[in-house]
């Protein structure tokens, strides 16, 4: 197994969404690195306020495939990580701005060094936020107040797509200028 290791920008600027995956399954070793950087994420108040559901069973895969608006490539792939926000934990010690936003903040964060991390060690994954949160948290069998923020289908790619467009900049000096 060859690691391979890559400057942050062009990891940034090289990384895609994949929604075609080799059926190899993705080692274990690989799959930790992953998930520790996924938990090395920023978070607030370091309360680290995401929890990680891995998903391999082939009849679970299916079921949240279902629950992501029947997005087949969730089932697809070998694995798939669903980044959850514990927002019982962040609310502890900011309460409901804890519970609403840090919380998701956090977890997002979470969701960005896991795609990264993939990506870098040759791994193709995607980002899926379009799903039915109650099926996915039925699925997944969530406690209240863990909510699934992502579900991030995980394996070798089977495809290389180009990047796509991007908007111009925004940015604003001092006040925010400008049209909506």
């Amino acid at each position: 197994m060859r690691v391979m290791t890559l400057d942050l920008f062009d990891a940034i600027k090289g990384r895609r969404s994949i929604r075609r995956f080799k059926q190899t399954p993705i080692p274990k070793k690989l799959l930790d690195k992953v998930l520790e950087a996924a938990s090395l994420a920023p978070s607030a108040g370091n309360l680290q306020s995401w929890e990680f559901v891995v998903v391999d069973d082939e009849t679970a895969r299916i079921e949240l495939s279902r629950a992501a608006l029947g997005q087949s490539f969730v089932a697809e792939a070998p694995v798939s990580i669903v980044v959850c926000a514990n927002q019982n934990r962040s609310s502890t010690r900011y309460g409901r701005r804890g519970r609403e936003l840090y919380s998701i903040c956090d977890a997002s964060a979470a969701t960005e060094n896991l795609l990264l991390a993939a990506y870098g060690l040759g791994l193709g994954s995607c980002w899926v936020g379009a799903f039915d949160e109650e099926l996915v948290s039925k699925v997944l069998e969530l406690p209240s107040g863990v909510k699934p923020i992502a579900i991030v289908p995980i394996g070798f790619p089977g495809e290389a797509p180009p990047p796509t467009p991007r908007d111009p900049l925004r940015v604003h000096a001092q006040k925010y200028r400008g049209n909506l």
